[in-house]
């Protein structure tokens, strides 16, 4: 089975295959992986770059390479580039349910607290 794909790949602009759809064999076929790095147990995931690599195995080894030598590494992930999916900047506003989320933010609630203590304070009764 061959892909077919138009490719900025390096790779293939080298071969001088003619521009537009470009048959590779399945071995010759690079996928693009996404790389998450862990700083130490316990802390997030984070995006750290991508590398270009056959199968995910590779592309593991590859991350090691180019991500897993500059400071402290735990783990690494590789996440193939296709199966990542998301939202269209256009739909942005799906977003936009409630314009004001205070409700959200603790910041708002101290308000309430100061005047539960102070209601408190001033309905204690002396001992």
């Amino acid at each position: 089975m061959e892909h077919k794909t138009d490719s900025l790949d390096p790779r293939i602009q080298r071969l001088e295959l003619p521009q537009g759809e470009v048959a590779l064999p399945n071995d010759e076929y690079w996928g693009t992986f996404e790389v998450f790095h862990q700083e130490k147990t316990g802390k997030r995931y984070t995006h750290v770059g991508s590398v270009h690599a056959p199968d995910a195995e590779i592309a593991l080894l590859f991350a090691k390479e180019q991500f897993g030598r500059r400071g402290t590494t735990i783990n690494l992930w590789v996440v193939k580039t296709s199966d990542i999916y998301s939202f269209q900047a256009a739909d942005e506003d799906m977003f936009a349910t409630t314009p004001e989320k205070q409700h959200r933010e603790a910041g708002i609630y101290n308000k309430v607290r100061s005047k539960i203590d102070a209601y408190q304070a001033r309905t204690k009764p002396a001992i």
